[in-house]
């Protein structure tokens, strides 16, 4: 917790994201949860700590190595300081993690008569059985590094896990040798799971299948005793684009290319080993990797957990989440025409509720409409199979105008999206670019029909990515709409993002970096001089992440003059809530559950003129001030009802909410849900009464 110069206290952003993926862990923990979804919680949570180490804590030890002992700002401490609280946050929660994963998942597992079983576990048939797998499968795949004498450093890729082997001779005549094996999980599957016979379902991991046939990949050598030890290194993502204007014959395209194959040979800045592996071992494989300034964390036998996302498919039904038929909109599904039905209102589409592949239809109709003309689009996290690229496509063999934004900077997925943008090229559509530092975010779809002779503008707006794939279990609304005071501002931004012309004047949309932190910030004020005036004063917000000083700022004054306020965050919260004298009037809750709620939905009383927002856009200083991103209003007196609805339901969950406390910590308690009120069940049997309405 630190206290700035005027007396506002904020929780530093990395350890609130701690946190937040304790939420996520809790989820794990908790017992009323059906079984393999525990488990894809492990996966979940290990996961975003790989990406924490890559990005966050990468990017400490850059300004770390420039600040040192300085404090990074009047609300940030120092890097040194961070680090250190860091490192004993994760490894709290490591152990929590080894603890569960032990001393319940596994035996629960077992109660199913599922056992995941090691190289020390296996019966003789099943020895035979790996044994075999192994010469037919793995071995090949197999090339050790022995470390002792090496003079250079051997390079350890960060999404792989390695066996650390100690080679010994039980005679003591030969010194120990070192060796190194990556496990070939990506070529091979992670699990491999043997014959089912009346004892049950049996798994192995394939580290431990490498484990029980050591002797066989180093029989060329003399030794007979053989120690193994799971390992892994996370690297710096975080890759130097190189923006020399002076080279114009280099495309961004080209340099982002080049800047990714950086990123294999990123900063170490985690060591994640087995903490049974001895520390002499240790010692010397830290040395022989070079492993300086790098959080050293002690794991349980096995890392890599996000593998076990793709854990065999066993067990029953009840181990899983029950499944929820997609709900339609009865009023799209009649139409011959979606076109027709969004002439007529806006539609609001909430998914994975309601299907993704209503969009799909509109850019299908589209393509083959003889009076649309043009379609542009923002793109920014695009799955690898993906309909809406493949809808673009048909779209321009139709012979239509296609005109798209590919965001080539989205971390993590900039391999995927250069590879799009290949295949868009070679279609024939017009493919830009957004500028290096300055990601476009938003996600907008504007298609241009003729009607009547004049030029007609329909829009998909969305507070989520173009992506079929997260659209099944990211939480996220979206709109079709007509409505002129948005579609004429639409075509404003795209103009400014595809022709680059000048900023235009935006009345209806919030549009970062143009207006939309200046706008938030007014709309609070405003706020604030209703509760002085003695009228009507509230705000709703629910956004991935609260981080921005300025606006937490603006919500404590808020709060200090009484104005009543609501925040769901999923991730991280820079904001204190229920400090006397500070936050009293702020509630913070944060919703894990079986969908990831990912929408961001902003509302404000405005003395009982209620004004809606959805966005793509958190209240971050990166979103505000550094991309560009667009929230746009919700006019419709329906569809407000319905978002205002679906929110309350959430800021009413008894039974995935969490309470973050004037610590920034979280107030949980597990609990079976049955009797209680999950908001994600809730709001789909909400929309899956006015399906049955047929609203």
């Amino acid at each position: 917790m630190i206290k700035s110069s005027k007396g506002y206290l904020f929780k530093d952003r990395e350890i609130s994201w701690l946190y937040f993926n304790e939420r996520v862990l809790q989820e794990a923990e908790n017992p009323a949860n059906p079984l393999m979804e525990r488990i894809k919680f492990l996966a979940i949570f290990s996961s975003n700590l790989d990406e924490f180490f890559k990005v966050r804590v990468a990017q400490l030890r850059r300004v770390q190595r420039v600040n040192g002992k300085k404090a990074i700002s009047d609300v940030q401490n120092s890097p040194d300081e961070i680090l250190e609280a860091i490192q004993l946050k994760v490894q709290t929660l490591q152990d929590r993690f080894n603890k569960n994963y032990q001393n319940s998942i596994l035996p629960s597992l077992a109660a199913k008569k599922i056992f995941l079983v090691n190289n020390n576990e296996l019966d003789e048939v099943q020895k035979l059985q790996v044994k075999n797998y192994f010469k037919t499968n793995v071995i090949n795949l197999l090339f050790p590094i022995i470390i002792d004498d090496l003079r250079h450093t051997p390079h350890l890729r960060d999404r792989s896990i390695y066996l650390a082997v100690r080679l010994l001779d039980s005679k003591n005549i030969l010194a120990p040798k070192h060796a190194i094996i990556e496990v070939p999980v990506g070529i091979l599957n992670r699990f491999y799971q043997l014959p089912t016979n009346e004892n049950g379902n049996f798994i192995i991991c394939l580290e431990d299948i490498i484990k029980l046939n050591l002797s066989r990949i180093f029989q060329q050598f003399d030794y007979d005793t053989y120690e193994s030890y799971i390992i892994k290194i996370t690297r710096d993502a975080e890759f130097t684009l190189d923006t020399d204007d002076r080279d114009y014959t280099v495309s961004l395209l080209d340099k982002i290319q080049k800047s990714i194959k950086q990123r294999s040979r990123g900063v170490p800045t985690r060591f994640v080993y087995d903490a049974a592996m001895p520390k002499q071992m240790l010692d010397l494989f830290a040395k022989k990797l070079d492993l300086k300034n790098v959080n050293m964390v002690a794991g349980g036998m096995y890392h890599n957990f996000k593998d076990f996302m793709d854990f065999p498919k066993v067990g029953s039904e009840e181990d899983y989440y029950e499944s929820l038929p997609v709900l339609g909109i009865r009023e799209l599904d009649k139409a011959k025409n979606l076109f027709d039905v969004i002439a007529k209102h806006d539609v609001l589409l909430h998914h994975p509720y309601q299907s993704f592949d209503y969009l799909i239809r509109l850019l299908r109709e589209a393509a083959i409409d003889p009076n649309v003309h043009t379609i542009k689009i923002t793109l920014y996290r695009v799955a690898k199979h993906s309909n809406v690229v493949n809808a673009l496509i048909n779209a321009i063999k139709n012979g239509k105008i296609v005109v798209v934004l590919m965001e080539l900077q989205a971390r993590f997925d900039e391999e995927s999206n250069i590879y799009w943008t290949n295949q868009l090229q070679e279609a024939g559509a017009h493919v830009h670019f957004g500028k290096p530092g300055q990601k476009v975010h938003t996600k907008y779809c504007l298609i241009y029909r003729k009607e009547n002779n004049q030029t007609v503008k329909y829009a998909h707006l969305s507070t989520g990515n173009y992506n079929g794939m997260t659209a099944k279990i990211y939480s996220d609304f979206a709109i079709f709409t007509k409505d002129e005071r948005i579609t004429n501002e639409l075509e404003m931004l795209s103009d400014q993002l595809f022709l680059n012309m000048k900023r235009g004047v935006y009345k209806h949309l919030l549009i970062a970096p143009d207006n939309m932190k200046r706008r938030f910030l007014e709309m609070i004020d405003t706020e604030i001089s209703n509760k002085k005036e003695g009228k009507s004063a509230y705000i709703i917000a629910k956004m991935n992440s609260l981080v921005d000083n300025d606006v937490i700022k603006k919500l404590y004054d808020a709060s200090r003059v009484g104005v009543k306020i609501q925040l769901i965050v999923r991730g991280v919260c820079s904001l204190l809530p229920g400090v006397k004298g500070l936050s009293e009037n702020i509630e913070v809750i944060s919703i894990i559950d079986k969908f990831l709620e990912h929408a961001r939905v902003y509302i404000f009383c405005n003395n009982g003129s209620e004004l809606i927002y959805l966005a793509s856009a958190d209240w971050m200083s990166r979103n505000l001030t550094n991309r560009i991103e667009c929230a746009f209003p919700i006019y419709n007196p329906a569809i407000k009802n319905t978002i205002k609805t679906i929110i309350n339901l959430q800021l009413n969950d008894e039974c995935k909410a969490r309470r973050i406390n004037e610590h920034g910590e979280n107030d949980y308690q597990l609990s079976d849900c049955k009797n209680k009120k999950s908001s994600q069940i809730e709001t789909y049997n909400y929309l899956n009464e006015i399906y049955k309405k047929g609203e």
